[in-house]
């Protein structure tokens, strides 16, 4: 990506109100098609190994525009650029690929579970329950847990109802959000090759989120 989209972020942050936007205008929609430019590349090299149906560029990307009415923090303005990467886009509904692009080595590829339903939940845990092997391959394995080393999300303090604190699987069980992401410096972000580096962090997220949308949705709607 271009160097000056971080530039106009990192601005942006410091000067978050309406007036300060609309006369740098321009920078954000410069920052905006470069943006678009990195979504529609990783669109047409995913859609080379996942089905993406006509996924378009529009219906992934969101607003840069806060939701502030039931915040205290009234910035009008995220101090990021950010798209959900995935079939039907970002208001799909389902696991995707998650890229956010902020300055000060913030920018990051993410995806797992994070806003669940107590049904999802309860489906996750009955999965784990049942055969947690399935699971812990896919995050266990050596090149995954390179590049996505850590799970992050919220975690229960005591046992989720129903399951023993003996039980095997404890700490699987007691994760309400599943989520796996890996940063890029500022460097990595204007550099030729971020692209690359990002499809690289979706190749790799793709069986998780392939996992956990079918334990979600999938295997939900079978019966």
């Amino acid at each position: 990506m271009d160097s000056k989209t971080l530039h106009f972020l990192s601005q942006l942050a410091e000067n978050n109100n309406r007036d300060w936007f609309q006369e740098n205008r321009k920078l954000y929609d410069a920052s905006k098609a470069d943006m678009e430019q990195l979504v529609g590349y990783l669109i047409t090299e995913v859609g080379k190994f996942q089905d993406l149906g006509n996924l378009q560029v529009k219906e992934c990307l969101l607003r840069i525009n806060r939701d502030i009415r039931f915040s205290k923090n009234k910035a009008p303005y995220k101090n990021n650029l950010s798209a959900g990467i995935g079939p039907g886009g970002k208001s799909s509904g389902k696991i995707d690929y998650y890229i956010q692009v902020q300055p000060h080595d913030q920018t990051f590829i993410g995806g797992g579970m994070w806003e669940t339903t107590t049904e999802q939940l309860a489906r996750f845990r009955q999965e784990i329950d049942y055969n947690a092997d399935e699971l812990k391959a896919i995050i266990s394995k050596d090149d995954f847990r390179e590049y996505f080393p850590e799970i992050h999300g919220e975690v229960l303090k005591t046992t989720p109802k129903g399951y023993s604190k003996e039980h095997p699987e404890i700490d699987l069980l007691k994760h309400k959000q599943l989520f796996f992401i890996h940063k890029y410096s500022d460097k990595e972000v204007a550099s030729r090759d971020f692209g690359a580096m990002v499809l690289k962090g979706i190749g790799l997220l793709k069986p998780f989120t392939d996992y956990m949308n079918y334990v979600l949705y999938e295997h939900a709607a079978e019966h």
